[in-house]
């Protein structure tokens, strides 16, 4: 293991979801150390999950992590972002509807930038048929989103996830 780490921000949706898969698919030593749902791209300090479901904070549920890349990239894990939610819909996830269920990736730096938009632009060639809504934007201020959203549906096996969170079969971007 590495010690550098680096951390990556996305939102996909319910960042309930989101976290479920991201832990599933990249933890107990894959690549993700910690992983935290929150609250990105607003503009009020101290948004709370009450005011963000308003969609009037504007800011997104998201999901950030901490990862060794030297276990897994950047580009793998936004490779898999692409995956686990449909990036077509704008401002929704299935049934989820709101500026606060956008998909976005908020970059830490210029290389993520890069990556970012690198990776989007592929999957939009070559994997969906419609455009891509995925806006790529600089981090900026997190929020973390109170505890009973941390690990949600660990806490809540039943709970609710969102119906367009599954992992899709696409060819591999990158060789």
């Amino acid at each position: 293991m590495s010690t550098t780490t680096e951390t990556a921000t996305v939102a996909a949706g319910c960042f309930w979801g989101v976290e479920h898969l991201f832990r599933k698919h990249f933890g107990n030593g894959k690549g993700v150390l910690e992983a935290k749902v929150g609250y990105c791209g607003g503009h009020s300090a101290s948004p709370s999950y009450r005011a963000v479901c308003t969609g009037d904070t504007g800011h997104a549920e998201a999901l950030q992590m901490t990862f060794d890349p030297s276990i897994v990239s950047y580009r793998s894990l936004l490779e898999f972002f692409y995956r686990m939610h449909d990036a077509t819909t704008l401002n929704r996830q299935g049934p989820d509807v709101g500026t606060q269920y956008r998909s976005v990736i908020f970059t830490h730096g210029e290389e993520q930038e890069k990556i970012a938009h690198d990776v989007t632009d592929k999957v939009g060639k070559e994997w969906f048929k419609q455009p891509v809504s995925t806006v790529v934007v600089p981090a900026g201020q997190w929020w973390d989103a109170e505890e009973y959203h941390q690990l949600y549906l660990n806490r809540n096996p039943g709970g609710y996830e969102c119906p367009a969170h599954f992992v899709r079969s696409f060819p591999p971007l990158f060789e």
